[in-house]
Order: C-alpha cells, then sequence, then structure tokens
C-alpha cells in the first residue's frame, strides 16, 4: 500500500439506504492520519455506524470519495483490499462468532485471507495473547462472558493484521468492568500503531481518546480534541447527547464558589486537581 497517505480521506461523502428520502451520511469531509484514536459521538440515527461501515467498505458510497490508506472501494477487489485493512468489531460479540471452538473462531478470518495454515496457528496463538484470552483457546464461546467474547471477536481481527480497527459501539452491551477493560486493549492495539475508530455513546470513552468526531443527522458538526469538544455543553446537549460526568462536576463546584478548573475530563484528572486545592488549603 502507498506510504505516508491518510487512513482514511473522505470528501463530500454521502450514503442512502434503500427506500430512504434522506442520506443517512451527507457531504461528510473528513482526514484521519494512521495512528490515531479517535471517537465518533452522535444520538440514534446520526450516521455514526453507517459511517463507520463506509470506512470499513461494508457500504460502498451513493456520491463522493473515500479512500482508506489510499485504496478506494469502486471494485469489488478494492473493497476486499479495503477489508484486509481495517477490521471492525461490532456491537453483539454473538453476531461474530461462527465456530464452535475459539480458536477455530479466531482462525475464520484468516482462513478467508487465504493465510496459510501454520501462518494462521502462529497468528492465531499471537491474537489471543493480546487479548489475555490464551487460557480459552479451547473453550466453547457461547459459554464464555459476554467481555471474552468480546475478546474473542477482537481476536478474531487482530489475528488478520490490520492497520486499523473500527469498533462500533463495541462496549455498549457489557458491564463497566468489561466496557473498561475492552476500552484498555484498544488502547493497547492504538499504542503497537493500530488506527483506531471508536464508535460510541459513552462520553467517559470519548473522553480519553485523542480526537472526538460529533455527527448530527448524518453529517460532521464537530471535529476536535475532547476538551474543546466538551466544553460546548450546551451544543453538546442540544444534539442529544451529554458530556463527561467530571465536566459536570467541575461546573458545579465551581457554580459553588471553588475555584476549579472547568474542563476537566476524567476521573484522574479530577483527583489531581482536588489534590492541588487541598495543598492550597
Amino acid at each position: 500500500m502507498a506510504e505516508g497517505v491518510p487512513a482514511i480521506y473522505a470528501e463530500n461523502l454521502c450514503y442512502r439506504y434503500e427506500n430512504s428520502n434522506t442520506d443517512a451520511v451527507h457531504g461528510v469531509n473528513l482526514k484521519i492520519n494512521e495512528g490515531e484514536f479517535v471517537a465518533v459521538l452522535g444520538r440514534n440515527g446520526s450516521g455514526k455506524s453507517t459511517l463507520g461501515k463506509l470506512f470499513n467498505a461494508l457500504f460502498l458510497p451513493a456520491s463522493g470519495e473515500i479512500s482508506v490508506f489510499g485504496v478506494s472501494p469502486e471494485t469489488d477487489e478494492d473493497a476486499y483490499t479495503v477489508r484486509k485493512s481495517c477490521g471492525m468489531v461490532f456491537q453483539d460479540p454473538d453476531n461474530q462468532m461462527v465456530a464452535t471452538i475459539v480458536e477455530e473462531d479466531v482462525a475464520f478470518g484468516c482462513e478467508n485471507l487465504g493465510i496459510a495454515p501454520e501462518e494462521i496457528q502462529i497468528r492465531v496463538a499471537d491474537a489471543l495473547k493480546t487479548v489475555g484470552m490464551s487460557e480459552y483457546a479451547s473453550a466453547a464461546p457461547h459459554m464464555l462472558s459476554g467481555g471474552q467474547k468480546q475478546r474473542i471477536a477482537i481476536a478474531g481481527v487482530v489475528a488478520m493484521h490490520p492497520r486499523m480497527i473500527v469498533f462500533d459501539e463495541s462496549t455498549s452491551m457489557l458491564d463497566p468492568s468489561g466496557r473498561r477493560e475492552i476500552f484498555a486493549l484498544a488502547q493497547k492495539l492504538n499504542s503497537e500503531g493500530v488506527t483506531v475508530i471508536w464508535i460510541t455513546h459513552f462520553m467517559e470513552e470519548a473522553a480519553q481518546c485523542g480526537r472526538v468526531i460529533v455527527t448530527d443527522k448524518g453529517s460532521v458538526v464537530f471535529d476536535a480534541p475532547p476538551r474543546s469538544v466538551f466544553q460546548m455543553r450546551e451544543k453538546i446537549e442540544a444534539l442529544g447527547l451529554e458530556v463527561p460526568d467530571m465536566i459536570k462536576l467541575a461546573e458545579n463546584l465551581g457554580s459553588a464558589g471553588i475555584d476549579i478548573r472547568r474542563d476537566i475530563l476524567t476521573t484522574d484528572e479530577m483527583e489531581v486537581e482536588l489534590c492541588r486545592l487541598k495543598s492550597k488549603t
């Protein structure tokens, strides 16, 4: 593949579902560089999941342009090339399970790529190690917890060695502990060089990403670092979204007369700020 090109480049990108009178994605212009960790936010029906499927070439644009690592999915062969470089993890891991044994499930994508059996064996072992599921290689997927199933789904994508992974609300069906584990796994993959597109409705997750894209009615309305995006509380809430809890807490403390930063995003930042205030008293 071409070197130095964006992970994703979109110009006036549009997509419309069959029998619909309006675009699900409309006039999107985006450039995402390799190695970024980007959150995509939006209320239900805002187009964020459709956008993710366009990134993965599961959907092809009705108009406009999109390229993934320099490849535009204009033919079946090009779409196949895009899917090799961009994996996707969906909301419900049960929908991605295709085998009765974990290691066979993880191997499925590699087999479709025509990779040699010896190489598949190595990749499956490495992928299971990456997601912390090596001891479950011979287990039945349907016997695992929701978080464990999602790890197996991620392992199946990781084994194909993609340069980018789109996580489409991959933590929405998990409990808080499971959400933290899967998000930490995505952070680990990103630290190893994988570009991550994190589609979510959890503001605390988005606050930890390097960049936040907010969609509404199929269009991108905000695209900036999380600290900048979440300072626009009224505009964010007008879009049917919320700001992270720490932003709300900082505002409440400030309104109570406490001299505290108003742009705090995470619990770790709040802890540091409260310790600073305590040291001043």
